[in-house]
């Protein structure tokens, strides 16, 4: 499930905790002598990360790895519901070094340590080499994932203070065995869409599912470029006065609320963080046609049921019009540090580590992919054709909604955006009331944007 997610966006289950060597001495003054990665004098740091489908012996190597180079050892915690595991004591003013938690999750954790200014500004790190090699995190990262991005920049200051991680191409997924059987054509232009899914309704099958309405989000943003392009994008985001009056915004709702008439109606029920496996099932099962994910739905449902002849297939959103653009929203999950942890000289070594050939190596071989220059080459079989998405034609949306301060009665951007979906599904709201809900959140965003 999305590291959200989703993404965020994982299901509840029981706790792993894995220990690194050694005990917590704090040591923010020792962990890191040079800032460069070169020269570590030991000490120890508290990594907390979200358990995904990548599992959770790759940290463990990853761990290893880091303390083999820099001589700071780690103590790990990995839990599927990460927030349930270090809420209670960050409350108690007891913070993990280094979180692996994005953006988008229910419990929106990440998003409150931003509301409230509580993470640790990283921007630093860009300019430190990476442990054991000699080049800088920055050299290595793609370009784009830490430049006037809203995600990694959420105070638009110009300064980082989230780390992207692990990023997947995201788009809708289907089951390319049953268009071949069936003999179709996956859709180029949403009238294709709504032809295919009358097509579709006609032999009991559905058009569309989604396992939780936090996956809206990568489709929602990709949807916005392809109506209004990269301006409508960015004024959308950062809640402009007038935005969802405009031509643009009207079809993105517009196609939001026709999609919604053409989902198996069961989605609701289990679109939450415990059942949505139950939802991906149903493509599995030729009960729906398509679904928004990321390239983690491959290792995340690989031992689950499936129809005969089952094979994954990935598509950009449908353009809007014939010939028109289509997008495939890039998802990243991030890595921060509290402004309270401990240890933050060590964090940032940690941090920097992520972008090594070896913690790239490591993490690939368990399916992940870091934005790293070259980490294509490193992928192997569906991973090599999800992230070749962009090489045949579609392009990438990237950019989230602007973070805000905390107010009383309003909604993160996934309450106020996407839950109402569900409703939408089953009938209990209109789309009127959807757009109208929208607005008034959004000028109470507007004014207390961070």
């Amino acid at each position: 499930m999305k590291k959200f997610l989703s993404l965020t966006l994982a299901a509840s289950m029981s706790l792993a905790l894995l220990a690194g060597c050694g005990s917590s001495n704090g040591g923010g003054s020792d962990a890191s002598k040079s800032g460069d990665g070169s020269n570590t004098a030991g000490g120890t740091i508290k990594v907390a990360a979200i358990e995904t489908s990548y599992g959770t012996e790759v940290w463990q190597k990853v761990a290893d790895a880091f303390t083999e180079q820099t001589g700071i050892k780690v103590e790990l915690t990995i839990d599927k519901k990460l927030e349930d595991v270090i809420g209670p004591a960050m409350q108690g003013g007891e913070y993990p070094d280094v979180v692996h938690l994005a953006v988008g999750r229910e419990a929106a954790l990440t998003e409150q340590f931003i509301k409230d200014k509580n993470i640790a500004e990283i921007t630093d790190v860009l300019s430190m080499k990476v442990p054991g090699e000699d080049v800088t995190v920055g050299d290595k990262i793609i370009p784009g994932f830490v430049n006037d991005n809203s995600t990694t920049n959420p105070y638009a200051d110009g300064k980082t203070y989230l780390a992207p991680m692990f990023y997947s191409p995201c788009g809708l997924f289907y089951n390319k065995g049953l268009f071949e059987e069936k003999g179709w054509e996956v859709p180029n232009t949403w009238d294709e869409m709504w032809e295919l899914g009358d097509k579709a309704k006609a032999e009991g099958i559905s058009l569309f599912t989604y396992p939780t309405t936090g996956y809206f989000d990568a489709f929602f943003y990709a949807l916005m470029y392809e109506a209004g392009g990269e301006e409508f994008f960015y004024d959308a985001t950062h809640y402009a006065e007038g935005i969802w009056d405009t031509d643009a915004a009207k079809t993105c709702f517009d196609i939001v609320e026709k999609l919604a008439s053409y989902t198996n109606p069961i989605t609701p029920a289990q679109a939450n963080d415990q059942d949505f496996t139950q939802n991906q099932q149903l493509v599995l099962d030729n009960k729906a046609l398509f679904m928004p994910n990321g390239t983690w739905i491959v290792s995340e449902m690989a031992e689950a049921p499936r129809a005969d002849g089952f094979e994954w297939g990935m598509t950009a959103l449908p353009a809007i019009t014939e010939g028109g653009d289509r997008y495939s929203y890039t998802f990243f999950e991030q890595m921060w540090i509290p402004a309270g942890a401990e240890n933050i000289d060590g964090a940032k070594q940690f941090i920097a580590f992520m972008y090594s050939d070896k913690a790239a190596d490591l993490f690939a071989e368990a399916g992940a992919a870091q934005p790293v220059t070259g980490i294509v080459d490193k992928l192997t079989g569906d991973n090599q054709i999800f992230y070749g998405i962009y090489d045949d034609g579609a392009k990438a949306a990237l950019g989230a909604f602007a973070s805000y301060k905390s107010v009383a009665g309003l909604g993160t951007q996934r309450e106020v955006f996407f839950d109402p979906i569900n409703a939408l599904v089953s009938g209990s709201m209109t789309k009127d009331e959807w757009v109208s809900s929208i607005k008034t959140a959004s000028d109470q965003m507007r004014a207390n944007l961070t």
